[in-house]
């Protein structure tokens, strides 16, 4: 708290202004009253002039009064200073003065951890409940006074962000759920049991799947692979990681995770299309994980290229073919034989689809039903097209520049995070978003109705049909 007291001398002096801006008043008055036609304009001229001189010294006078700040030293003692007011603004002045110890730059998640300048941490403690450290700044003297009591708790929150802390609530059941790299939502950082914990202390019950992504952790990835043994080893307690800031490297410790925690984020990356995982014979990308599959031969990569449609043709991948006919399963392998590498099927099936849509290849009178799993993709018997289809792309009118490619589910994530982003690299031009979502397979209508229930939580007019 800051308090702002005035002087008696000031006070007094103060007093004398409004007294003499007063009798002016009053004189003025008072000849207001008489025979304006027979006074002396010089006189009367005067008269105005003293009168507006100690109209404008008055504000003055009182902000000269108040120059005493009192508030709390380090140590807790009650102090008094003197300021000197000038042009600005009383606030502004208490502030840029030193004594005052006010804050007004935000601080550094780095700055809250144990051995930092506002001395937070106990000795040996490694987590503090997150309400006392938002409120430290407004408890105890020997810290700086903040201007912004949120600012503190986003501070807070940014650290839980960028990794410095793990924020961990205690359910009623007994399990905790934490939160590392990731913003809680805004409910339960009111919850008087959420705890800030140190790194190096904190076991995760979870882990975003995007963080297993390539540059997403540091030293996570040291090439094009990872191998999941690593990726045990790295969230096994203990570990540290290296990262540049301001000219030195900085030790950052990595909190424990559990193997089914680290396996549950790999099985949600390799489903939601961000991680390839390979072992052996088995190729993985944008499907579940079998089970008993995340063995220690499993090996990490980032998500496969796709495969144009046009590769597809006889012309392109002849050893796919015999006789202008052939299979899936024929131009998967040609495919993984090109690559070096056993390629997922999905990419397979998304540049088969492509051929067919556009017409570049159909499937057989005797071939089998498409689209398919990898089991069935011997009995998908497929030829060069007898009728090209042609394409037409809707008319784009003139000055409209557009961006169009078939997104996987991760990729449209993605898209929907950086969407204000996008509106603000595109202020004051005209930004449309066109969407059109497909759903293969020939569904039944139970499971129609189920994804349209979906689309209507985002807009009505979103139907499959």
């Amino acid at each position: 708290m800051l308090l702002v007291a005035p002087s008696p001398g000031g006070l007094e002096q103060a007093r004398q202004g409004v007294l003499s801006y007063l009798g002016w008043e009053e004189v003025r008055a008072q000849l207001q009253k008489q025979d304006l036609a027979n006074m002396d304009p010089l006189r009367w001229q005067i008269l105005l002039g003293k009168r507006n001189a100690a109209s404008k010294a008055v504000p003055g006078a009182i902000r000269q009064a108040y120059t005493t700040v009192v508030t709390m030293s380090e140590t807790g003692a009650v102090e008094a200073f003197k300021v000197t007011v000038g042009e600005q603004s009383l606030f502004a002045t208490i502030v840029a003065d030193a004594r005052a110890r006010v804050q007004e730059t935000a601080i550094s998640a780095e700055a809250l951890l144990p051995g930092g300048p506002y001395e937070l941490w106990r000795e040996g403690e490694t987590s503090r409940w997150l309400k006392d450290l938002a409120d430290a700044f407004a408890q105890h003297p020997h810290l700086p006074k903040m201007l912004n009591r949120g600012a503190i708790l986003d501070t807070l929150v940014q650290g839980c962000l960028e990794g410095t802390f793990v924020f961990r609530l205690q359910r009623p059941d007994g399990s905790a759920c934490t939160f590392w790299r990731e913003r809680p939502e805004d409910a339960l950082l009111k919850e008087p049991a959420m705890e800030v914990i140190l790194p190096e202390a904190a076991t995760l019950s979870g882990l975003l799947p995007a963080l297993l992504a390539p540059g997403a952790l540091p030293e996570l990835w040291e090439g094009e692979e990872l191998a999941l043994q690593a990726l045990h080893g790295y969230f096994a307690g203990g570990h540290v990681v290296h990262m540049p800031k301001e000219g030195y490297q900085e030790v950052v410790p990595i909190p424990a995770a559990p193997r089914h925690v680290v396996d549950e984020a790999v099985r949600d990356a390799v489903q939601g299309g961000r991680l390839w995982l390979l072992s052996g014979p088995a190729s993985i990308w944008s499907e579940e994980i079998p089970p008993g599959m995340l063995t220690p031969t499993v090996h990490l990569y980032p998500p496969p290229s796709p495969v144009s449609p046009i590769d597809l043709l006889q012309a392109n991948l002849p050893e796919a073919w015999e006789g202008g006919e052939t299979t899936a399963l024929s131009i998967a392998h040609a495919l993984s034989g090109r690559a070096g590498v056993a390629l997922p099927w999905p990419v397979v099936r998304k540049a088969l689809d492509g051929a067919f849509n556009y017409n570049y290849l159909e499937r057989t009178v005797d071939s089998g039903p498409w689209p398919c799993t990898y089991a069935g993709a011997a009995n998908v018997r497929v030829r060069v097209s007898s009728e090209p289809k042609i394409t037409t792309k809707p008319e784009t009118k003139p000055g409209v520049r557009v961006a169009e490619a078939d997104l996987e589910t991760h990729e449209l994530q993605d898209l929907a995070d950086v969407v204000g982003d996008l509106k603000k690299a595109a202020a004051g031009y005209e930004l449309k978003i066109h969407v059109r979502i497909e759903l293969g397979g020939n569904p039944p209508e139970e499971v129609v109705e189920k994804v349209n229930g979906v689309l209507e939580g985002v807009a009505e007019k979103l139907r499959i049909k």
